[in-house]
Protein backbone atom coordinates (compact mmCIF):
# COMPACT_ATOMS: atom_id res chain seq x y z
CA UNK A 1 0.00 0.00 0.00
CA UNK A 2 2.81 2.45 0.88
CA UNK A 3 4.53 1.70 -2.40
CA UNK A 4 1.27 2.38 -4.28
CA UNK A 5 0.71 5.67 -2.44
CA UNK A 6 4.29 6.75 -3.09
CA UNK A 7 3.90 5.91 -6.78
CA UNK A 8 0.66 7.89 -6.96
CA UNK A 9 2.31 10.89 -5.29
CA UNK A 10 5.21 10.74 -7.72
CA UNK A 11 2.79 10.54 -10.65
CA UNK A 12 0.87 13.60 -9.42
CA UNK A 13 4.12 15.48 -8.88
CA UNK A 14 5.38 14.56 -12.35
CA UNK A 15 2.11 15.69 -13.95
CA UNK A 16 2.23 18.97 -12.02
CA UNK A 17 5.82 19.61 -13.00
CA UNK A 18 5.03 18.83 -16.64
CA UNK A 19 2.08 21.21 -16.61
CA UNK A 20 4.17 23.88 -14.96
CA UNK A 21 6.66 23.52 -17.81
CA UNK A 22 4.11 23.82 -20.61
CA UNK A 23 5.31 27.34 -21.48
CA UNK A 24 8.97 27.37 -22.44
CA UNK A 25 9.83 30.57 -24.26
CA UNK A 26 11.82 30.23 -27.48
CA UNK A 27 13.64 32.86 -29.56
CA UNK A 28 11.09 34.39 -31.91
CA UNK A 29 11.66 36.89 -34.72
CA UNK A 30 8.28 38.41 -35.48
CA UNK A 31 7.16 39.36 -38.99
CA UNK A 32 4.98 42.49 -39.12
CA UNK A 33 4.79 44.10 -42.54
CA UNK A 34 1.40 45.81 -42.31
CA UNK A 35 -0.45 47.93 -39.73
CA UNK A 36 -2.14 45.98 -36.94
CA UNK A 37 -5.80 46.56 -35.99
CA UNK A 38 -4.99 48.65 -32.92
CA UNK A 39 -3.27 51.09 -35.29
CA UNK A 40 -6.08 51.52 -37.80
CA UNK A 41 -9.19 50.96 -35.67
CA UNK A 42 -10.33 53.66 -33.27
CA UNK A 43 -11.70 52.47 -29.92
CA UNK A 44 -15.15 53.61 -31.09
CA UNK A 45 -14.92 51.30 -34.10
CA UNK A 46 -14.42 48.21 -31.93
CA UNK A 47 -17.69 46.68 -30.62
CA UNK A 48 -18.12 46.49 -26.86
CA UNK A 49 -18.88 42.76 -27.16
CA UNK A 50 -17.76 40.18 -29.73
CA UNK A 51 -17.91 36.39 -29.83
CA UNK A 52 -16.58 34.35 -32.76
CA UNK A 53 -18.74 31.44 -31.56
CA UNK A 54 -21.81 33.39 -32.57
CA UNK A 55 -21.63 36.09 -35.23
CA UNK A 56 -25.19 36.65 -36.43
CA UNK A 57 -25.98 33.07 -35.52
CA UNK A 58 -22.88 31.57 -37.18
CA UNK A 59 -19.87 30.04 -35.42
CA UNK A 60 -16.45 30.55 -36.97
CA UNK A 61 -14.59 28.34 -34.53
CA UNK A 62 -12.85 25.11 -35.44
CA UNK A 63 -13.48 21.86 -33.57
CA UNK A 64 -12.40 21.58 -29.91
CA UNK A 65 -9.38 19.53 -28.84
CA UNK A 66 -8.03 17.71 -25.79
CA UNK A 67 -4.25 17.83 -25.45
CA UNK A 68 -4.26 15.09 -22.78
CA UNK A 69 -5.36 12.13 -24.91
CA UNK A 70 -4.38 9.47 -25.85
CA UNK A 71 -1.88 10.26 -23.06
CA UNK A 72 -0.66 13.27 -21.11
CA UNK A 73 1.24 15.81 -23.22
CA UNK A 74 2.16 19.36 -22.23
CA UNK A 75 1.34 20.74 -25.67
CA UNK A 76 -1.01 23.60 -24.75
CA UNK A 77 1.35 25.97 -26.57
CA UNK A 78 0.74 24.07 -29.83
CA UNK A 79 -3.00 23.68 -29.22
CA UNK A 80 -3.67 27.31 -28.35
CA UNK A 81 -1.74 28.65 -31.32
CA UNK A 82 -3.06 26.23 -33.97
CA UNK A 83 -6.59 26.64 -32.61
CA UNK A 84 -6.39 30.37 -33.25
CA UNK A 85 -4.99 29.80 -36.76
CA UNK A 86 -7.67 27.21 -37.59
CA UNK A 87 -10.33 29.69 -36.48
CA UNK A 88 -8.80 32.45 -38.55
CA UNK A 89 -8.84 30.21 -41.61
CA UNK A 90 -12.59 29.76 -41.11
CA UNK A 91 -13.04 33.52 -40.74
CA UNK A 92 -10.94 34.38 -43.79
CA UNK A 93 -12.75 31.77 -45.89
CA UNK A 94 -16.20 32.71 -44.59
CA UNK A 95 -16.83 29.24 -43.17
CA UNK A 96 -16.46 27.65 -46.60
CA UNK A 97 -15.73 23.97 -47.19
CA UNK A 98 -13.40 22.22 -46.46
CA UNK A 99 -12.39 23.11 -42.91
CA UNK A 100 -8.66 23.46 -42.29
CA UNK A 101 -7.36 21.70 -39.18
CA UNK A 102 -3.58 21.91 -38.80
CA UNK A 103 -1.59 18.89 -37.63
CA UNK A 104 -0.32 19.51 -34.10
CA UNK A 105 1.52 16.21 -34.25
CA UNK A 106 3.78 17.47 -37.04
CA UNK A 107 4.75 20.38 -34.80
CA UNK A 108 5.64 17.92 -32.03
CA UNK A 109 7.59 15.78 -34.49
CA UNK A 110 9.45 18.43 -36.44
CA UNK A 111 9.56 21.68 -34.43
CA UNK A 112 10.98 20.32 -31.19
CA UNK A 113 14.03 22.58 -31.05
CA UNK A 114 12.25 25.52 -32.68
CA UNK A 115 8.94 25.51 -30.78
CA UNK A 116 8.67 22.76 -28.18
CA UNK A 117 7.76 19.23 -27.12
CA UNK A 118 5.31 17.45 -24.81
CA UNK A 119 7.42 18.93 -21.99
CA UNK A 120 6.52 22.49 -23.02
CA UNK A 121 6.95 25.10 -25.73
CA UNK A 122 6.06 28.53 -27.05
CA UNK A 123 3.04 29.69 -29.06
CA UNK A 124 4.94 32.51 -30.76
CA UNK A 125 7.54 29.99 -31.93
CA UNK A 126 4.76 27.90 -33.48
CA UNK A 127 3.75 30.90 -35.55
CA UNK A 128 7.35 31.38 -36.63
CA UNK A 129 7.55 27.73 -37.67
CA UNK A 130 4.32 28.10 -39.62
CA UNK A 131 5.76 31.23 -41.23
CA UNK A 132 9.13 29.72 -42.12
CA UNK A 133 8.21 26.13 -42.99
CA UNK A 134 4.49 25.42 -42.65
CA UNK A 135 2.76 22.14 -41.79
CA UNK A 136 0.09 19.86 -43.31
CA UNK A 137 -3.36 19.25 -41.87
CA UNK A 138 -4.44 16.40 -39.58
CA UNK A 139 -5.28 14.10 -42.49
CA UNK A 140 -1.51 13.75 -42.89
CA UNK A 141 -0.75 13.15 -39.21
CA UNK A 142 -3.22 12.61 -36.37
CA UNK A 143 -2.47 13.83 -32.85
CA UNK A 144 -0.76 11.16 -30.74
CA UNK A 145 0.34 13.27 -27.75
CA UNK A 146 3.98 12.19 -28.09
CA UNK A 147 7.25 13.40 -29.57
CA UNK A 148 8.50 11.41 -32.54
CA UNK A 149 11.37 11.79 -35.00
CA UNK A 150 10.96 14.21 -37.88
CA UNK A 151 11.05 11.90 -40.86
CA UNK A 152 8.87 11.83 -44.01
CA UNK A 153 6.37 9.27 -42.68
CA UNK A 154 5.98 11.38 -39.52
CA UNK A 155 5.02 14.43 -41.57
CA UNK A 156 2.50 12.89 -43.95
CA UNK A 157 1.67 9.18 -44.10
CA UNK A 158 -0.78 6.58 -45.29
CA UNK A 159 -1.16 2.96 -44.26
CA UNK A 160 -2.44 -0.19 -45.95
CA UNK A 161 -3.41 -3.64 -44.62
CA UNK A 162 -0.63 -5.35 -46.58
CA UNK A 163 2.25 -2.89 -47.02
CA UNK A 164 2.12 -1.12 -43.68
CA UNK A 165 2.67 2.63 -43.45
CA UNK A 166 4.67 4.85 -45.76
CA UNK A 167 5.28 8.53 -46.46
CA UNK A 168 3.03 10.55 -48.75
CA UNK A 169 4.90 12.71 -51.24
CA UNK A 170 2.24 15.18 -52.33
CA UNK A 171 0.25 17.15 -49.75
CA UNK A 172 -0.71 20.74 -48.99
CA UNK A 173 1.45 22.88 -46.71
CA UNK A 174 -0.28 25.59 -44.65
CA UNK A 175 1.65 28.69 -43.63
CA UNK A 176 1.12 32.09 -42.03
CA UNK A 177 2.31 35.49 -43.20
CA UNK A 178 2.60 38.23 -40.60
CA UNK A 179 2.65 37.24 -36.94
CA UNK A 180 3.40 39.19 -33.80
CA UNK A 181 2.63 39.99 -30.17
CA UNK A 182 -0.29 41.88 -28.68
CA UNK A 183 -0.80 42.98 -25.08
CA UNK A 184 -3.36 45.03 -23.21
CA UNK A 185 -7.14 44.81 -23.33
CA UNK A 186 -7.78 47.49 -25.98
CA UNK A 187 -5.25 46.16 -28.48
CA UNK A 188 -6.41 42.59 -27.89
CA UNK A 189 -10.05 43.52 -28.50
CA UNK A 190 -9.15 45.26 -31.77
CA UNK A 191 -7.09 42.28 -32.93
CA UNK A 192 -9.75 39.72 -32.05
CA UNK A 193 -12.57 41.72 -33.64
CA UNK A 194 -10.69 42.54 -36.84
CA UNK A 195 -8.85 39.29 -37.54
CA UNK A 196 -9.90 36.55 -35.14
CA UNK A 197 -8.83 34.62 -32.03
CA UNK A 198 -5.37 34.98 -30.49
CA UNK A 199 -3.23 32.75 -28.28
CA UNK A 200 -2.46 33.98 -24.76
CA UNK A 201 -0.59 32.84 -21.69
CA UNK A 202 -2.23 32.35 -18.30
CA UNK A 203 -1.51 30.81 -14.89
CA UNK A 204 -3.27 27.44 -15.09
CA UNK A 205 -3.08 26.75 -11.36
CA UNK A 206 -5.98 29.18 -10.83
CA UNK A 207 -8.27 27.64 -13.46
CA UNK A 208 -7.84 23.92 -12.79
CA UNK A 209 -10.96 23.73 -10.61
CA UNK A 210 -13.08 26.00 -12.79
CA UNK A 211 -16.77 25.04 -12.81
CA UNK A 212 -18.34 27.93 -14.71
CA UNK A 213 -18.97 31.65 -14.45
CA UNK A 214 -16.54 34.55 -14.71
CA UNK A 215 -13.19 34.11 -12.96
CA UNK A 216 -12.40 37.15 -10.85
CA UNK A 217 -9.00 36.64 -9.26
CA UNK A 218 -7.01 39.88 -8.91
CA UNK A 219 -3.98 38.18 -7.35
CA UNK A 220 -0.62 39.43 -8.59
CA UNK A 221 1.07 36.20 -7.57
CA UNK A 222 0.75 34.48 -10.91
CA UNK A 223 3.14 32.69 -13.24
CA UNK A 224 2.27 32.01 -16.88
CA UNK A 225 2.49 28.27 -17.44
CA UNK A 226 -0.33 27.55 -19.90
CA UNK A 227 -1.41 28.75 -23.37
CA UNK A 228 -5.05 29.24 -24.32
CA UNK A 229 -6.95 30.93 -27.15
CA UNK A 230 -9.05 34.05 -26.58
CA UNK A 231 -11.99 33.99 -28.99
CA UNK A 232 -14.03 37.00 -27.90
CA UNK A 233 -15.15 39.28 -25.12
CA UNK A 234 -18.33 40.49 -23.48
CA UNK A 235 -19.98 42.32 -20.60
CA UNK A 236 -22.13 40.71 -17.92
CA UNK A 237 -24.38 42.40 -15.39
CA UNK A 238 -23.68 41.04 -11.94
CA UNK A 239 -25.38 42.60 -8.93
CA UNK A 240 -26.16 45.74 -10.95
CA UNK A 241 -22.51 46.07 -11.95
CA UNK A 242 -21.19 45.65 -15.50
CA UNK A 243 -18.36 43.12 -15.53
CA UNK A 244 -16.24 42.99 -18.71
CA UNK A 245 -14.80 39.55 -19.48
CA UNK A 246 -12.80 37.51 -21.97
CA UNK A 247 -14.16 34.37 -23.69
CA UNK A 248 -11.37 31.80 -23.58
CA UNK A 249 -11.00 28.39 -25.21
CA UNK A 250 -9.02 25.79 -23.27
CA UNK A 251 -7.55 22.53 -24.64
CA UNK A 252 -8.62 20.09 -21.92
CA UNK A 253 -11.73 18.70 -23.60
CA UNK A 254 -15.35 19.86 -23.72
CA UNK A 255 -16.14 18.01 -20.48
CA UNK A 256 -13.82 20.33 -18.54
CA UNK A 257 -15.12 23.39 -16.72
CA UNK A 258 -18.90 23.13 -17.28
CA UNK A 259 -18.72 25.63 -20.20
CA UNK A 260 -18.03 23.13 -23.01
CA UNK A 261 -14.26 23.56 -22.65
CA UNK A 262 -14.35 27.36 -22.48
CA UNK A 263 -13.97 29.69 -19.51
CA UNK A 264 -14.57 33.36 -18.77
CA UNK A 265 -12.27 35.75 -16.92
CA UNK A 266 -12.49 39.43 -15.97
CA UNK A 267 -11.21 41.72 -18.72
CA UNK A 268 -9.10 44.85 -18.32
CA UNK A 269 -7.14 43.88 -15.20
CA UNK A 270 -4.60 41.44 -16.67
CA UNK A 271 -5.89 38.79 -14.31
CA UNK A 272 -3.66 35.69 -14.14
CA UNK A 273 -1.52 37.25 -16.89
CA UNK A 274 -4.19 36.86 -19.59
CA UNK A 275 -3.40 40.28 -21.12
CA UNK A 276 0.39 40.27 -20.85
CA UNK A 277 1.60 37.56 -23.23
CA UNK A 278 -0.52 37.11 -26.36
CA UNK A 279 0.33 36.42 -30.00
CA UNK A 280 -1.48 36.52 -33.35
CA UNK A 281 -0.85 35.23 -36.86
CA UNK A 282 -2.38 35.84 -40.28
CA UNK A 283 -2.93 32.58 -42.19
CA UNK A 284 -2.12 32.21 -45.88
CA UNK A 285 -4.89 30.40 -47.78
CA UNK A 286 -3.34 27.89 -50.22
CA UNK A 287 -4.57 27.63 -53.81
CA UNK A 288 -7.65 25.43 -54.03
CA UNK A 289 -8.89 26.38 -50.58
Amino acid sequence: MLVRIAAMMLAVLAATEARKGEVIRKPVKYSITAPVPSEYLSPEAVPTTWDWRNVNGISYLSEPKNQHIPQYCGSCWAHGSTSAVNDRYKIMRNNSWPDIDLSIQVILNCAQSAAGTCDGGDDGAVYQYLHDKGIPDITCQQYQAADFACKPENVCRTCSPTAGCSAVANYTIFKVGDFGPVTGADAMMAEIYARGPISCGIDASYIEDYTGGIINNPTKDWNIDHIVSVVGYGIANQNNTNVPYWIVRNSWGTYWGNEHGFFYIVRGQDQLGIESACNWAVPIVPPGF
